[in-house]
């Protein structure tokens, strides 16, 4: 099992601003076949080292990310946050 996690800092950090990009990172759901589990969450603390929203998605194997990496929906979902993101960082772990 794959893990991959992603933190995302917007460069517009209205609370509406917010919301609206987590819905859009939301809409993924259902929509790429090796994707099999999605959540994202907005943080509540806002403190100055926060990011805004995370992101975490399981897959079953590193050619399944690499799959939902190239898939067009998610590939929609790059250029969106390339416009809307300020900052992000990622890590991608295995489990047994």
């Amino acid at each position: 099992m794959i893990t991959h996690i992603v933190l995302f800092r917007l460069k517009d950090r209205s609370p509406e601003n917010i919301e609206r990009t987590a819905e859009v990172l939301r809409s993924m759901e259902g929509k790429i076949d090796e994707l099999l589990s999605l959540e994202i969450g907005v943080d509540v603390l806002r403190s100055g080292r926060s990011y805004d929203i995370a992101l975490t998605a399981k897959f079953d194997s590193l050619e399944a990310l690499g799959a939902y990496q190239i898939h067009p929906v998610h590939q929609e979902i790059v250029r969106y946050m390339s416009e809307a993101g300020e900052a992000s960082v990622s890590v991608d772990y295995e489990t047994n």
